[in-house]
């Protein structure tokens, strides 16, 4: 089958972007939707929310670190057997460093290689009818990224919503939901980011509420419309990470967490065999592996 997919991208960091594509994902999977998340740029945090959501592993797409051969390849993995695709953008939607075309680690790098649609999630909290002067901005920023909708987070009352959604639709951007502002919706976070979905507590019982709120407050049937067919070229890994040794002693554990799915499984393709031990239990690395890799973490 080919999937569909979505890029969900807001102005700025902060604006719900992560809440709505948990609630999305689940919200979707219980319909029976075959749906797959993806983040974008070096971020190992929400991926892991993707997978509580799906229970289907994440994926990080990094336009400044990965080849576009890669990207592609890669992302046509996520995309074999889905349905639905929803690529969660870090930072604002354009956020990147200055680098070649589509070579800056922006959501917006992927909207132009992948010929992908944006839904804008909009923070309008503190704001009304400006909201619709962004919009407009972001529709007409960059031509080769198309803003097919948008979403009001955070309004506060109907009014709110109606004098926010009207000025936004009256310059032919359609909306297709508002979450009100409900601070039980909004997920924890701890130095540096959110917390990991492993370390929630309840985080399957919050994935739910986020699904509940999105299908109280979205139509999901004009967010599946709006996505696009996922109809790109395989790529190739050739230029992915190879495996640093045969076999690899991987510290994994509560604290040595922050290592991309798509590593893992790419070693294992290619015949490394990897032994995970733990610092956190005092546990040495195996004699018997050729390399200790030891992934990133919380300070």
């Amino acid at each position: 089958m080919t999937a569909r997919a979505l890029i969900i991208g807001a102005p700025r960091s902060g604006s719900g972007k992560t809440s709505v594509t948990i609630g999305l994902l689940r919200a979707f999977a219980r319909r029976g939707v075959k749906v797959r998340g993806i983040k974008t740029g070096p971020d190992y945090i929400d991926p892991g929310f993707h997978e509580a959501a799906t229970h289907v592993p994440g994926l990080n797409l990094d336009s400044w670190a990965m080849a576009p051969d890669l990207l592609r390849y890669l992302a046509r993995q996520q995309a074999d057997d889905a349905e639905l695709l929803l690529i969660e953008s870090a930072m604002g939607l354009f956020d990147g460093i200055v680098s070649e075309k589509n070579r800056s680690g922006a959501a917006s790098d992927l909207a132009r290689l992948f010929g992908l649609p944006v839904l804008l999630v909009l923070d309008v909290s503190g704001q009304s009818q400006t909201a619709a002067a962004i919009a407009y901005g972001f529709t007409h920023y960059d031509p080769q990224v198309k803003i097919a909708a948008c979403i009001l987070n955070r309004a506060g009352s109907e009014r709110h919503r109606k004098l926010s959604g009207d000025a936004i639709e009256a310059i032919g951007l359609p909306v297709v939901g508002t979450i009100l502002r409900d601070p039980t919706l909004i997920l924890p976070e701890r130095h540096l980011g959110l917390v990991q979905a492993s370390e929630h507590p309840e985080m399957d019982a919050h994935i739910e509420r986020l699904a509940d709120a999105m299908e109280a407050s979205l139509d999901l049937d004009a967010i599946y419309a709006a996505a696009e067919p996922f109809d790109i070229p395989p790529g190739s890994p050739a230029k992915a990470l190879p495996p640093p040794g045969q076999r690899i002693a991987l510290a994994r554990d509560a604290a040595f967490t922050f290592l991309y799915p798509h590593l893992m499984r790419g070693w294992r393709e290619a015949g490394a065999e990897v032994v995970p031990f733990s610092p956190l239990a005092d546990e040495a690395p195996s004699t018997d592996c050729d390399v200790c890799w030891l992934p990133g973490r919380y300070p």
